[in-house]
């Protein structure tokens, strides 16, 4: 672990690099291979009828780009998940806040033919409220605090519950599921950087949420007769965590469909080089999940070429052997 404040931020000027390593990889690797010079040249000098340079600006870049924001968003939203409920298996796709926000932007696509980006954000949010409600409320164990255990089974519960939900409405629409389908599996292919428009108010407004809240969120770590005898009240810096998450798990579904256990991975990668401090805990799981989603997703390329394997198959491979290493452990604390 580092210990100094020179050598964490050295960790988190290491993660920066990962970021622009991996965000160069993304835009120069795949079935078109882009030189270096063309790279530059984009930017410098950009030439419409270069059908690299059209390539980059047009495809790679805006999945670059929504990579890292997806990856970054659904980290923070799980550190700030497992810090709220006090369990290492707590993630956006563990405890069902991704299944939720799939299956109301599924539903409001059937149902009610919503097709512009900001109606399914809202409706995405709504989903994630509403799956995090329920998991909460089937939690709670008999003295009316969060049961780690039970908030894990609930999640699970949820997860198919919003899964066969969305599966059964795509059965009966057909049409609609050979669009999502892509979608659906976890994808930042052949998006544009239009659909990020409409969300980056919303994750402006939780990352500023995120920088007000930093040194209160270190007293949740704490037991809670600790922060009693503190004089504390935490009730509306979790109630304002619990907004953030919402709004950074439903984003990033409405942009890239069900990306699982980013949020599960990083943050426990993080906790092991910075501690537990979230004023470093944050950053770092922004950073280091924008990599880690953008390695993912050009690595992802190269599987079955030509054919591309969506990057939430190969987030699912990577996270799952890792999951079920947290979960045999007997301590569940983050």
């Amino acid at each position: 672990m580092l210990t100094s404040p020179a050598a964490k931020l050295v960790g988190l000027l290491l993660a920066v690099a990962l970021v622009l390593v991996t965000g160069l990889a993304s835009l120069a690797l795949g079935v078109t291979e882009i030189p270096a010079a063309t790279l530059v040249e984009a930017f410098l000098a950009p030439d419409p009828g270069s059908t690299p340079q059209l390539i980059l600006l047009t495809e790679r870049l805006p999945r670059a780009a929504i990579a890292a924001l997806v990856g970054a968003s659904l980290a923070v939203a799980g550190a700030l998940m497992q810090t709220l409920t006090r369990n290492a298996l707590a993630a956006p796709s563990i405890l069902g806040i991704n299944a939720g926000a799939m299956c109301f932007v599924v539903l409001g696509s059937t149902l009610f033919a919503l097709r512009s980006p900001l109606s399914l954000v809202w409706v995405a949010f709504l989903g994630a409220l509403v799956a995090a409600l329920l998991v909460a409320l089937l939690g709670r164990d008999r003295s009316g605090g969060i049961s780690p255990v039970r908030v894990v089974l609930a999640g699970v519960a949820v997860t198919a519950l919003f899964v066969s939900l969305a599966q059964g409405l795509l059965i009966i629409d057909q049409e609609r599921f050979e669009s999502l389908l892509l979608w659906l599996a976890g994808s930042v292919a052949g998006r544009d950087l239009e659909v990020v428009t409409p969300l980056l108010p919303f994750f402006l407004i939780a990352a500023g949420v995120c920088l007000l809240l930093v040194r209160q969120l270190n007293l949740l770590v704490l037991d809670d007769e600790v922060v009693k005898g503190l004089g504390q009240r935490t009730g509306r810096v979790k109630l304002l965590a619990g907004a953030v998450v919402i709004v950074l798990a439903g984003g990033a579904v409405a942009l890239a469909g069900m990306i699982g256990f980013v949020g599960l991975i990083v943050p426990h990668m993080v906790r092991a080089l910075f501690g537990r401090d979230h004023r470093w805990v944050l950053p770092g799981c922004a950073l280091l999940g924008a990599g880690l989603l953008l390695g993912a997703d050009t690595l992802a390329r190269f599987l079955m070429p030509p054919q591309e394997v969506p990057v939430g198959v190969m987030t699912a491979l990577l996270g799952t052997p890792f999951f079920l290493t947290l979960a045999r452990r007997r301590s569940l604390a983050p």
